[in-house]
């Protein structure tokens, strides 16, 4: 009689833990929690059929994973060598303005390369850590053409463009270069590398250690001597700094951009589009080939 009472005082307690099994990991009472965010690629604009990081592509994965209940924080991990400086701003902005909301810190971890506007949005992070392979900074801005007037003069093209503004054909690939649009063009450079010095400063504060004429001539670093600079924290990978912090048991959940069959239907292009789609994509393949190459470039320079 006293097994049976005994059997039955158990049974509550084995009921529960079998519902609490059945619940998933990050759900669970005490459960430590630090939701996982991977931002990799060229930032904005990259092809039409690549297009590269925007905040409009990862806003709702953003809040996503700081709206997850009771996290210790947020880690972004950052894999790009930049693009587009607006792009990089937002997201940067996006961040720290959900992690003032939430209260939650933001961890940044470097993988490949966190360069040019990659970098700026590593600054969105509390801490930053990367490998001591990871390339850092290129605090700068560049931008490029092609000058085609010889080409077209050689092979017999002449070319007519029409204007309403005195401006509006400035830097035509397709006429000689003039100083004064060149001009203009390195002073806007120099407005948009400012409000990125800005940036960095504001977010790494008495941290950077290097001279300005150091820091902000676009060069870039490997992982050591960007946190000799104050460019990163420490070196550190996310599963053994985050594991480190917060015990052997903490989680760490990817959040992902939704897929599957429901985006898919949402997604789903009317009748005919396709075509359409496909007919533009021959259109475009000129513009398509020179975009993949700059983009091919621009990792290149730091060696992948």
């Amino acid at each position: 009689m006293r097994e049976e009472t005994r059997d039955r005082g158990r049974w509550p307690g084995l009921l529960l833990d079998r519902l609490t099994d059945l619940i998933p990991a990050r759900l669970r009472p005490g459960a430590t929690i630090v939701p996982v965010v991977r931002l990799s690629g060229l930032i904005g604009a990259v092809t039409p059929l690549r297009p590269g990081m925007s905040l409009a592509g990862i806003a709702r994965t953003l809040e996503r994973a700081f709206a997850i209940k009771h996290a210790k924080a947020v880690a972004v991990v950052i894999n790009s060598p930049g693009g587009s400086p607006v792009q990089s701003r937002q997201i940067y902005l996006r961040i720290r303005q959900l992690a003032a909301e939430k209260k939650v810190p933001v961890l940044v971890f470097v993988e490949d390369v966190a360069a040019s506007g990659g970098y700026m949005i590593a600054c969105a992070g509390d801490e930053i850590y990367c490998d001591p392979s990871s390339i850092m900074g290129s605090i700068g801005v560049v931008g490029g053409s092609f000058g085609f007037q010889e080409l077209i003069r050689k092979i017999g093209v002449e070319r007519r463009l029409y204007t309403a503004g005195e401006h509006k054909a400035m830097l035509d690939p397709f006429l000689p270069e003039n100083p004064e649009d060149v001009a203009r063009v390195k002073a806007l450079q120099r407005e948009i590398h400012g409000i990125f010095i800005a940036l960095v400063k504001q977010s790494r504060g008495a941290r950077l250690k290097g001279a300005d004429d150091v820091l902000f001539t676009g060069e870039y670093w490997a992982g050591e001597t960007s946190v000799s600079l104050g460019l990163a924290d420490a070196i550190g990978d996310l599963r053994s700094t985050l594991r480190a912090r917060y015990g052997d048991k903490v989680l760490m959940p990817v959040i992902a951009p939704p897929t599957g069959l429901l985006s898919g239907l949402l997604g789903r292009k009317s009748g005919g589009a396709g075509t359409l789609d496909q007919l533009d994509s021959i259109a475009g393949l000129p513009d398509e080939l020179i975009s993949a190459l700059e983009s091919r470039a621009i990792w290149a320079k730091f060696g992948f």
